[in-house]
This record gives C-alpha cells, sequence and structure tokens, in this order.
C-alpha cells in the first residue's frame, strides 16, 4: 500500500513550549514505546471459510445428482406475463407480497452461463441449501430473453416441495431476469 503524500507544512511557527510543559509531557510518554509502523495491513483472506464452504457445495451438489428433484419433461401451467406461481395450499398473496418487496432475498443465485444440465443442478443445490440454513427468501438470476433457463427454472421451481411461491423479482433485485423464491422454512 502506498504511503500518502504529507500535508504541505504550515507557514505558521509551531508553538513554543515552556520548560516545564516539556517536563511534563516527556514524564507522561517516559514509558511509551515507539510503533515500528503507521499503517495496518489488511487482514489475510479467510480460506480456510472459503474452502469449507466450497467442500459443503460440492457434497450437497453430489447429494443432489443423486436425488434429482426436477423434470424437464414437466410443464406446468403457468403466465405468459408476468412470471407467478403460489403453491397449492399457500395463501395466494404470497406472490404479490414478493412482488411488492416485502421480503429482501437472504441468498442470490446467477445462474448466466451455465448449462441447463448445470443450472439444474445449482438450482436444488441452492434450494437444499436454503432449507438447511433456514433461509426464506431466494434470488434466482436467469437471465433476460427467451433463453432455455428463464423457460426451465419456473417448471423446476414448481416441481420442488420446499417452494411456496415465487414471482418476477422487482427491479433492484433484477427485474424480468430473476426471480424471488419463497421457500418453507422451520420456524424456530
Amino acid at each position: 500500500m502506498a504511503k500518502k503524500p504529507k500535508a504541505p507544512a504550515d507557514t505558521k511557527a509551531p508553538e513554543q513550549l515552556s520548560a516545564e510543559e516539556l517536563a511534563l509531557f516527556q514524564a507522561a510518554v517516559a514509558g511509551a514505546t515507539p510503533l515500528q509502523q503507521d499503517e495496518i495491513p489488511p487482514p489475510a483472506p479467510k480460506l480456510k471459510a472459503k474452502r469449507v464452504f466450497q467442500q459443503r457445495h460440492e457434497k450437497t451438489l453430489q447429494r443432489v445428482q443423486a436425488t434429482d428433484p426436477f423434470s424437464d419433461h414437466f410443464q406446468p401451467n403457468l403466465p405468459t406475463g408476468t412470471m407467478q406461481w403460489v403453491a397449492t395450499g399457500d395463501e395466494p398473496y404470497l406472490a404479490k407480497r414478493l412482488r411488492r418487496g416485502d421480503f429482501d432475498p437472504e441468498m442470490i443465485l446467477d445462474l448466466h452461463g451455465y448449462t441447463k444440465a448445470n443450472a439444474r443442478l445449482e438450482l436444488a443445490a441452492a434450494i437444499a441449501a436454503c432449507v438447511a440454513e433456514n433461509i426464506a427468501c431466494l434470488c434466482v438470476v436467469h437471465g433476460i430473453g427467451h433463453g432455455i433457463l428463464r423457460q426451465q427454472v419456473p417448471a423446476w421451481l414448481t416441481q420442488h416441495p420446499a417452494i411456496r411461491a415465487f414471482h418476477q423479482a422487482p427491479l433492484e433485485w433484477g427485474g424480468q431476469g430473476a426471480l424471488l423464491v419463497l421457500l418453507r422454512v422451520t420456524e424456530n
């Protein structure tokens, strides 16, 4: 880290300390040791925490691969306009509350650049992680346009039993290119 340039020296003469004031100051700092540096180095990266998260994520992906909860052949009856869905038995106003932004996502899954197969596994792993961590709202970014993920993600979400509702995300969370997903969580 580069040192900051020193401020220009004042043109005013510094105040002169009397002998008594100088003696008091030296007595006050007599036991002090000078600092070796004046900058605090940035903390070392938390590699262990990142490694633990990656290992946990890989285990979740392996578990999801074994129990793939989604079918590519299932086509739910979804609206053609604004994407929204509420599970049977849940309050119908959940979609409206998601649209208004009453729920802030605690996790964001960005599927840009994923193949259909990888996106499917990542979505299942993210849902499993949300359920395990008791996360109620997930934002799934699938992208804008008429791509395959924009069509498949809602179909996959309707098949998962942990999903209560989803709605097209408000603009601050991705708008037409994302969905806010509300999950079933256990009450503490």
